[in-house]
């Protein structure tokens, strides 16, 4: 949306302008992603991944990918679909346990890997959405984590100094979204999409159900349309769940 003002003697009138934000298709959405650019990606797991816009990259081909993510997919789905192209070259995660060609690139030195306390990499994005560059967190003192980071003493403890996590686009997926661009999301799926929305210079958005504006209830709408610039209606969800485990 944009705004201008036209003034004359008497009076400042005020006009808003509606930006056209939905497209066809997560291929015309993610058109000009380019090599080398940061990605947000939105889910836990296989959680509320945005599907159709992760096959939509393997089929672009874009390569050289840094990736922020609270996961790193399986083998065969999520962001694991664009490591086994190689096409990723940084991934940003707290927790990449359930892949093996994961911890085959990175003990291989192909992919090169950033482990972030999941507190801290939710707070950094948030952080990121807010427009508050850094903060002070306890998490990280004394291990790895700590290498190379500022760290300053606030009552007696320790807390590290941790910048806010941007990216070029965030790509999230949520269960509504009305042609505003304004999102609802379905119980857990919320998770980092949420947070990850407000955090994209650009911010591209896969819906289940596509609306008119206006037929969202104001009340329950989890992002607002103002940080959403891309919206379209996916298809074909698999809503895969990451690991089954069931007794006899």
């Amino acid at each position: 949306m944009n705004q201008r003002k036209f003034r004359n003697s008497t009076y400042i009138c005020t006009t808003y302008i509606f930006m056209n934000k939905v497209y066809s298709s997560a291929k015309e959405a993610i058109h000009d992603i380019p090599n080398g650019a940061t990605l947000m990606l939105g889910g836990f797991g296989l959680n509320g991944i945005p599907e159709n816009c992760i096959q939509a990259l393997v089929e672009k081909g874009v390569h050289e990918l840094t990736c922020i993510s609270n996961n790193a997919g399986v083998d065969d789905f999520g962001l694991g679909l664009l490591l086994k192209t190689k096409q990723i070259k940084k991934m940003m995660s707290s927790y990449v346990g359930e892949n093996a060609e994961f911890e085959r690139q990175l003990l291989s030195g192909e992919l090169e890997v950033d482990l972030i306390p999941q507190g801290t990499l939710a707070t950094r994005i948030q952080m990121a959405g807010m427009g508050i560059p850094a903060f002070y967190t306890p998490a990280g003192i004394g291990t790895e984590v700590a290498e190379g980071k500022e760290v300053r003493i606030f009552d007696g403890k320790e807390y590290l100094m941790e910048y806010a996590l941007h990216a070029d686009f965030a790509i999230v997926k949520a269960w509504k979204g009305d042609k505003l661009g304004n999102l609802v999301f379905r119980k857990t799926t919320r998770n980092f999409s949420t947070s990850m929305a407000k955090a994209g210079t650009i911010t591209i958005a896969e819906v289940e159900e596509l609306v008119e504006p206006g037929e969202l209830d104001a009340d329950q709408i989890h992002v607002a349309g103002v940080y959403v610039h891309r919206i379209f209606q996916g298809s074909g969800y698999e809503k895969r769940i990451e690991r089954r485990t069931t007794s006899k």
